[in-house]
């Protein structure tokens, strides 16, 4: 299954909405291509993985990639609604240690609020 990528606005967030797969290859490169497109605009990005169906190596190779790209600029990606595979993936590489993940998009877009707010 291909990888699909909408986004939508909220405050100063954008939202990537992600639903398929992120794999090494095809999906991988649109969703760097997109993302860092979005980070010349916007410094703060939620992806949103409810419908992520499998994410592979190169998937979370991707996303480290664009985590440090983000933080290169002073900005921030966080993850949100992860499901079962997307989240066992991220605990066995331990990039839970690394990504701010949060069960819901609208708490990880808050939680832009409160960093902004503390500093």
């Amino acid at each position: 299954m291909a990888l699909s990528i909408t986004t939508s606005k909220i405050d100063e967030v954008i939202v990537v909405h992600l639903s398929g797969a992120i794999c090494f290859g095809e999906e991988s490169t649109s969703l760097r291509i997109r993302v860092k497109a979005l980070l010349g605009e916007f410094q703060h990005i939620v992806l949103d993985l409810t419908s992520v169906t499998r994410i592979d190596s190169g998937g979370l190779g991707t996303l480290v990639a664009l985590y440090a790209s983000a933080r290169k600029i002073g900005g921030d990606i966080k993850l949100a609604n992860p499901g079962n595979r997307a989240k066992e993936a991220l605990q066995i590489t331990k990039l839970v240690k690394v990504f701010e993940i949060f069960g819901r998009t609208d708490d990880a877009v808050a939680s832009f609020d409160r960093a902004t707010a503390r500093t």
